[in-house]
């Protein structure tokens, strides 16, 4: 961070520059507009009374304002609190075509944390690189990324304090927070200038904007700004290369459960989870459960015996089909952030997730090779989000062989009550059994982890899957609040 001294820029000279720049800045944002196949994200971060308030405003008068919008994230509400970290900033993630602006972002956020000693050297790292991850993965999905520094000299920032201070009309803007940055000017610094190295990279680099000259800053930021709207999405780095991944792991193979001994042992099992999800320990947390499966193993009869066993108004079902238009425009995850469950006992249930990356898109060749190879790393860092967030993930894959589904398939033919559950598209499915076999060992294998197992269940008998689903489902919350007891050290 170079502490610039270039000469003023006198006002004929800048507005001049000034009103070409903002004719070729309003001619980029109409053509990509146009285009609709990228979005902007700007993240703004820097010193304070450097001018970045100021900068926006005039972003704003420079170009359409339809198509640009700012978002600050201030203090964590009670909301916030009972979501994951990131889920605020993926609410608002502009769609493709627009321009979002990020006040008090990630970065702003973290930078703070450590230099007021809440985070330290390891925890700050660990993040950034979390940062880094997010940030590959919205590349990848063509967000360009405009990540501004707006930098000032220590002799500047206490000027321009001193100045504020003593004017009637300003004085009443300063707040604490920017003292107590001047007082830690060469600790934020020197933490910055780490935060800088370690998150820039080709695809996501940072430009650090000299403010101290205001016209000159303003014209920086136009420019960096137009030569991200004329460049377009950079390529992320290269995917390394994928390991095998191997078949299913083998199931437990379960005989035919007896009527009597399913109603009793499922009749316990919901007992169970109602006991479980209204214990105080619950607060804390939320439940995702995800069901997979091959076609007609279940899944539906499966979620509605973890239902009957809640209060309607603690659950609630996500079907998960094909993505509308609107989630085309966004990032493929943006979707499911969209449904995730508040932290206080409640539970969302997937039908259908975020897996279909890796399997139906992958095998019927909806997404490039790239898309879904990439996904499953992309998939274990938000999942992990989950966990560290409170929220108890569970994964099932309702495994059943390929006679059981032929009997299913043709007993739904032959029922009046069960025909629409039975389609074309399942029919033409199972035709690839072999592939998604593939795909289903590849998606067990890579995305299996300690905060996010997945449970493959033997699903030729429903009654052993749903007695199966329901006994898994109270083990995994057991094991948080057990976590939960070590952590307080009871």
């Amino acid at each position: 961070m170079p502490d610039n001294h270039d000469q003023p820029l006198d006002k004929a000279c800048y507005r001049q520059q000034a009103t070409e720049l903002r004719e070729r800045l309003l001619e980029a944002q109409f053509e990509m507009r146009q285009r609709g196949d990228f979005p902007v994200l700007i993240l703004i971060a820097g010193f304070e009374v450097a001018g970045k308030g100021e900068s926006v405003k005039l972003l704003h008068e420079w170009l359409d304002p339809r198509h640009l919008r700012v978002d600050t994230f201030g203090e964590f509400t009670d909301e916030l609190h009972a979501r994951p970290a990131a889920w605020s900033y993926w609410q608002r993630l502009p769609s493709k075509g627009h321009i979002g602006i990020f006040f008090l972002n990630w970065y702003t956020r973290l930078l703070r944390a450590r230099v007021n000693e809440e985070v330290d050297e390891q925890g700050f790292e660990q993040q950034l690189d979390d940062i880094r991850r997010l940030e590959t993965m919205l590349a990848h999905e063509g967000v360009v990324l405009l990540k501004l520094w707006f930098h000032l000299s220590r002799a500047e920032m206490k000027a321009r304090l001193e100045a504020q201070q003593h004017s009637s009309e300003r004085s009443w803007r300063l707040t604490p927070l920017e003292w107590h940055q001047l007082d830690h000017y060469d600790t934020t610094r020197r933490h910055a200038e780490q935060m800088l190295a370690h998150t820039r990279c080709r695809h996501a680099n940072w430009t650090v904007i000299d403010c101290a000259d205001p016209r000159r800053r303003n014209l920086a930021v136009g420019r960096a700004l137009l030569d991200a709207m004329r460049c377009g999405p950079a390529k992320g780095p290269p995917l390394p290369a994928l390991s095998q991944g191997g078949a299913l792991p083998p199931r437990p193979r379960s005989e035919a459960m007896k009527r009597k001994d399913y109603k009793r042992e499922r009749n316990r099992e919901q007992r169970r989870l109602l006991s479980l999800m209204r214990k105080k320990r619950m607060r804390r947390h939320a439940v995702v459960a995800v069901f997979e499966g091959n076609d007609a193993a279940g899944k539906g009869g499966s979620i509605r015996r973890v239902t009957d066993a809640l209060d309607p108004r603690e659950y609630r079902i996500v079907p998960i089909a094909a993505p509308s238009q609107e989630a085309l425009a966004h990032p493929w995850l943006w979707r499911f952030w969209q449904q995730l469950p508040r932290l206080g006992g409640r539970m969302t249930i997937f039908d259908r997730s975020w897996y279909g990356r890796v399997l139906v898109e992958r095998v019927e060749g909806l997404c490039t090779p790239a898309d879904w190879q990439r996904a499953f790393e992309e998939i274990n860092d938000f999942e992990a989000q989950l966990a560290e967030a409170g929220i108890i993930v569970v994964k099932f894959w309702l495994a059943i062989d390929s006679d059981t589904q032929l009997a299913r398939f043709r007993a739904r033919e032959a029922s009046p009550l069960k025909r629409y559950k039975i389609t074309d598209e399942d029919w033409r499915n199972r035709g690839k059994w072999d592939d998604y076999a593939t795909a289903v060992g590849d998606m067990v294998a890579r995305t299996s982890t300690d905060t996010a197992r997945w449970t493959v269940i033997d699903a030729n008998d429903k009654r052993h899957a749903r007695v199966a689903v329901l006994k898994t489902l109270n083990d995994a919350i057991e094991r948080a609040f057990a976590k939960d007891r070590q952590g307080d050290g009871q």
